[in-house]
């Protein structure tokens, strides 16, 4: 397993740091009673605000997932997102449950801070992402959001053939909303409640200013011209990435 581990990481991290990297992502993925085909991991080490961030890819019996932690230490973002890695190996490979939605400070989103030197600057797209979008219902959306670790999950619905998104937000911790205000979705077992409104329509420039007025962690608008969804979503590293649908 160990040679299917690819390792990415930021400069000035000594050979023997990656490889520990290596070694401990492999050996979670193969440890004893996980009996599913762990395959393709890359692991990513980043310095971010407030500590490290460490991220795993994989695939799961053709699954993917993700799994990302944020400490002050190596260390300590390495056993964080090992332990996230065999939970979530776990989870995709059994019957999904949907994730209830927490209290606390932990249900109010953080939203990452600004990089040091960009304060007082227009706000940017720095990454963009034009992936096809998979048709499919908002549960089985919920469960990728899950799988991959993200707080917001574009799609294509099917029952409205618009683009729509799923997030997480209280009380039941998933939340649908589409392009265009529609009805609910069909029969469902996922505890998903609607957005009673469309998207916004709104150019790019309008939707960064919206996102960084309200110091919202994510947006989802709709494209003024051509009506597709877009996300627009503060990185880890407190800048800002876009996903638009592939035309």
């Amino acid at each position: 397993m160990g040679e299917l581990v690819v390792v990415g990481a930021c400069e000035g991290l000594p050979g023997e740091v990656l490889a520990e990297a290596r070694a401990r992502v492999a050996a979670a993925a193969a440890a004893p009673g996980v009996g599913t085909l762990v395959e393709a991991l890359r692991v990513r080490l980043a310095a971010v605000a407030g500590g490290v961030l460490a991220q795993v890819n994989a695939e799961v019996d053709g699954r993917r997932i993700r799994v990302q932690e944020v400490a002050a230490g190596l260390g300590d973002s390495l056993d964080r997102v090992v332990e996230a890695l065999r939970g979530r190996i776990g989870a995709v490979t059994g019957a999904w449950a949907p994730h209830p939605w927490p209290t606390g400070p932990a249900a109010v989103p953080s939203v990452p801070v600004v990089p040091p030197g960009e304060a007082g600057r227009p706000a940017r797209v720095v990454r963009r992402k034009e992936p096809a979008l998979v048709w499919c219902s908002p549960e089985a959306a919920a469960r990728t959001m899950d799988a991959m670790d993200y707080d917001i999950h574009l799609f294509t619905d099917p029952a409205t053939e618009t683009d729509a998104v799923v997030y997480r937000v209280g009380p039941t911790g998933y939340r649908l909303a589409r392009t265009v205000a529609a009805g609910p979705p069909g029969r469902r077992t996922a505890p998903i409640t609607l957005s009673p409104h469309g998207a916004p329509r709104l150019t790019e420039a309008g939707a960064v200013d919206r996102l960084v007025g309200a110091e919202l962690p994510f947006l989802f608008f709709a494209d003024p011209v051509n009506g597709r969804g877009r996300v627009l979503y503060r990185r880890f590293d407190g800048r800002l990435g876009l996903i638009a649908g592939r035309t």
